[in-house]
């Protein structure tokens, strides 16, 4: 595993979520970002570290349109727009608790140096897509 930080796109998986987002078709970008993060949700077992990166990168773009959630890695990150995908929060949240939730390869991967600032910043990410106040909008990428 290719990993370089503790960011949601700081590993191979993720950087690799992102070039595939960016050459589906605009029209198919919404259903990989689902797909991702119903595959994490709908994992029973153990949780493969690959299915879990890309799942955080899938709820990293998800927060990213929410308020109060940062945007998505201008570097590793998909560069291509994406479609409104807030009506993915809860299915992220789920699958963001899943990631961390034994058994799960990557939280076992991340259980050592930089558990702690991972941890932090996948916190963070479940954060920003709790349901918002009424009148809030979503923030697109």
């Amino acid at each position: 595993m290719g990993t370089w930080g503790p960011g949601p796109f700081d590993n191979d998986t993720a950087a690799d979520f992102a070039d595939t987002l960016d050459e589906t078709a605009p029209e198919g970008r919404a259903a990989l970002v689902r797909d991702a993060l119903v595959r994490a949700a709908d994992t029973p077992g153990c949780l493969d570290a690959g299915f879990a990166d890309e799942a955080v990168a899938a709820a990293a773009l998800v927060a990213a349109q929410c308020p109060g959630g940062e945007g998505a890695d201008p570097v590793y990150g998909p560069g291509e727009p994406l479609p409104d995908l807030t009506g993915l929060r809860p299915l992220a949240v789920e699958a963001l608790d899943r990631v961390l939730s034994e058994p799960s390869e990557l939280l076992e991967l991340w259980a050592g140096a930089g558990g702690a600032r991972w941890r932090a910043g996948v916190g963070r990410l479940r954060d920003a897509l709790l349901p918002e106040p009424p009148g809030e909008r979503p923030r697109l990428a």
